[in-house]
């Protein structure tokens, strides 16, 4: 099973939101199944982003996270057919664009789960479910997949 990772999950694993989180975000990252994981190239746009700004970070150290990011896991192109079916599920369900640019890389990806803090737990969308790994009980996707390994 393929499993996107959202930008508040690199973020987090990037010691944002301190270092409790830091660890328990690289664990849950880290008993992901090798060659499960696969991240939406928009993700690591607003990580960089993130980490100037929220962060503090150099741009030459947000650039390297980046790229470390990008050297430990397979990305998912942002092609135009992503961009166009982000247009019409941030329409269709009033995401913002860059939530569902995320969303429809996963979905062309084939992904079954993308790991997000941040948009609705249990929403699916081209058979692409949103779940919140930091929720108690884990929803059973994540479960099953976490158990795999």
């Amino acid at each position: 099973m393929r499993v996107a990772l959202d930008t508040n999950i690199l973020a987090y694993a990037e010691g944002v939101n301190g270092d409790s989180m830091k660890r328990t975000t690289l664990e849950l990252v880290q008993n992901l199944p090798e060659g499960a994981v696969l991240l939406p190239v928009q993700t690591l746009g607003e990580l960089f982003n993130l980490l100037l700004r929220k962060a503090g970070r150099a741009p030459a150290k947000a650039r390297s996270a980046i790229l470390s990011w990008q050297d430990a896991y397979p990305l998912i192109e942002t092609s135009a057919e992503v961009m166009f079916a982000a247009a019409d599920l941030a329409t269709d369900h009033q995401l913002g664009i860059g939530d569902s640019v995320i969303l429809s890389a996963a979905a062309e990806a084939g992904c079954r789960l993308l790991l997000s803090e941040d948009l609705q737990e249990g929403f699916t969308w081209k058979g692409v479910t949103v779940t919140n790994p930091f929720s108690t009980p884990k929803h059973e996707l994540l479960t099953g997949l976490l158990g795999a390994t």
